[in-house]
């Protein structure tokens, strides 16, 4: 391939952004046209700048990864977006697969084969590191309805209580749990629902149907 290939990251920690400039820098045809650490930047510096790849990072501190990737796969159906996290949930990557993004890595594949995904998604193919491949070959016992991940039942409990208004000090009080272990809980359902605060997790649990 002649063309260089123009890649943005959006992915808000500085470690992981170094990290994947250090590895795309060495690969040949590639030239990296921006890094961002907050979706709304990344979406107005693609507004004015058409790119051929956008690896995106689902867990951003202004946007809902999901509605960001949705967003920015309708606004600009030629850029391929290939989401690069460390979310193994199975309804989390077909959820994303579904909102138009053209390939899912976790964030331990390596330089060749992101290289390689980078490549074949612009090739029109649906990329999948071997890690997220194996995820969706596993098969569980009951397959939980497309796109919703699973939740313990501990979870579904504390979701509920912060959909009504609950404080983490509250629900920890009834439910007779450390303050921690409640932070743990809520961290844990904004992980698997790809969202970075309460109000997202509300919205994103009832258009899931989880509440």
């Amino acid at each position: 391939m002649n063309k260089t290939i123009s890649v943005v990251i959006i992915d808000d920690h500085p470690v992981v952004l170094e990290g994947f400039t250090s590895l795309l820098r060495n690969i040949e045809g590639l030239n990296i046209a921006g890094c961002f650490t907050h979706g709304a930047e990344g979406l107005a510096f693609l507004a004015r700048h058409p790119v051929d790849i956008l690896l995106l990072d689902i867990n951003l501190p202004d946007a809902n990864g999901m509605e960001l990737c949705a967003v920015i796969a309708k606004r600009h159906p030629a850029t391929r977006i290939i989401i690069i996290s460390n979310h193994s949930e199975r309804g989390i990557i077909t959820r994303l697969l579904q909102e138009g993004a053209a390939g899912y890595l976790l964030k331990n594949a390596s330089g060749a084969e992101l290289a390689q995904c980078i490549r074949d998604a612009l090739a029109g193919k649906l990329v999948l590191s071997q890690d997220v491949q194996a995820i969706l070959a596993r098969l569980p016992d009951r397959e939980p309805a497309a796109g919703i991940p699973r939740l313990t039942r501990r979870e579904k409990e504390i979701l509920k209580m912060i959909a009504a208004g609950n404080t983490s000090a509250e629900i920890a009080a009834q439910l007779f749990l450390s303050p921690f272990t409640v932070e743990t809980h809520r961290r844990n359902l904004m992980q698997k629902l790809g969202v970075g605060n309460a109000p997202a997790l509300i919205r994103m649990a009832a258009e899931l149907g989880l509440i």
